[in-house]
């Protein structure tokens, strides 16, 4: 067993960790994730699992798409995760915590809403993020290399933002094709080590987005939310969500503000936890949080076999 002073928190990735496979092995290996896959089918109206696991690609990156499809494969981890028989070591999360729509799944891991729900509100947030990017075109690169400091000095003469602050060295920008492009070559011209520009299809995380919140706001004013059952790291704010209202009025400013990222990393640390477990599609978050603090460990949980390896880990 783990000793009683390991503290745990679980992350969820966000949008670009999609990949066609993804799921494929859950589905077959485990009751409780093909159930997710089914939830997830029933209250989209459209085989979603398909898509997951046979693509295309292209479909499955568009933002209505890949936004459902990662927490519906992130869910069906976790309830693997919780239902595998090798696995009841597996120390229940001091904290969880998403990056971005991730935080979508930590809301359904801590009881919020249910899976299902977490699933079709996606599918609307993916729905409205799109529009509101194809009526105010934007996008979204990732700087490498450069500090905050001069990054948000760069943005400043470029009309865009820093809208993820990731880990150092890496910070997130985004804004009007014009205005990214500006800001790309003023970054490359102070000596970014490397720009990559981000497969979304707006500038998510600025005031381009708040259409998107308005009308995603009377989606989530008819729906129900349960108090959390376990603390919620705040994408928005790097602090704690521990009331329904709170998780409510966090979905919707995340829309157009930035992701603090490592501070939400770094005040999870502060409170004692050790060990992040990220489930999901991919394995960027490990490495971000391996960038923040190489003291604690990182795992990530993505397939079937990740899953019966976390006995050993556990032990």
């Amino acid at each position: 067993m783990v000793a009683e002073a390991a503290k745990v928190a679980y992350v969820f990735p966000g949008q670009g960790a999609q990949y066609v496979g993804m799921g494929r092995d859950l589905y077959d290996s485990y009751d409780s994730a093909r159930a997710v896959f089914k939830q997830a089918d029933e209250a989209l109206g459209f085989p979603l699992s398909q898509l997951c696991f046979n693509g295309p690609d292209d479909e499955l990156r568009q933002t209505v798409n890949a936004q459902p499809a990662i927490v519906t494969v992130s869910l069906a981890l976790l309830s693997a995760i919780r239902n595998s028989a090798d696995n009841k070591s597996l120390p229940a999360p001091a904290f969880v915590a998403g990056h971005s729509l991730g935080e979508y799944t930590a809301l359904a891991a801590a009881g919020v809403f249910d899976f299902a729900t977490a699933i079709y509100l996606t599918r609307q947030r993916g729905r409205l993020m799109h529009q509101a990017g194809l009526e105010n075109p934007g996008g979204m690169a990732a700087v490498i290399g450069l500090d905050e400091a001069l990054l948000a000095d760069i943005c400043n003469q470029s009309d865009t933002r820093i809208v993820n602050f990731n880990c150092p060295g890496q910070l997130v920008i985004s804004g009007d094709m014009d205005s990214l492009r500006k800001a790309i070559e003023l970054a490359e011209a102070k000596g970014a080590h490397r720009i990559v520009p981000l497969q979304v299809s707006g500038a998510f995380h600025t005031h381009y987005m708040q259409p998107a919140a308005d009308s995603l706001a009377e989606i989530i004013d008819n729906i129900h939310f349960d108090t959390p059952q376990i603390p919620i790291m705040a994408n928005t704010t790097a602090s704690e969500i521990t009331t329904a209202e709170m998780a409510k009025e966090e979905l919707l400013n995340q829309l157009c503000n930035s992701v603090q990222w490592q501070r939400s990393i770094e005040y999870i640390i502060d409170k004692g936890v050790t060990t992040f477990i990220e489930i999901g599609p991919g394995r960027v978050l490990s490495g971000l949080i391996k960038r923040i603090n190489r003291g604690v460990k990182a795992i990530n949980i993505g397939d079937t076999e990740s899953i019966t390896g976390l006995a050993d880990v556990f032990k």
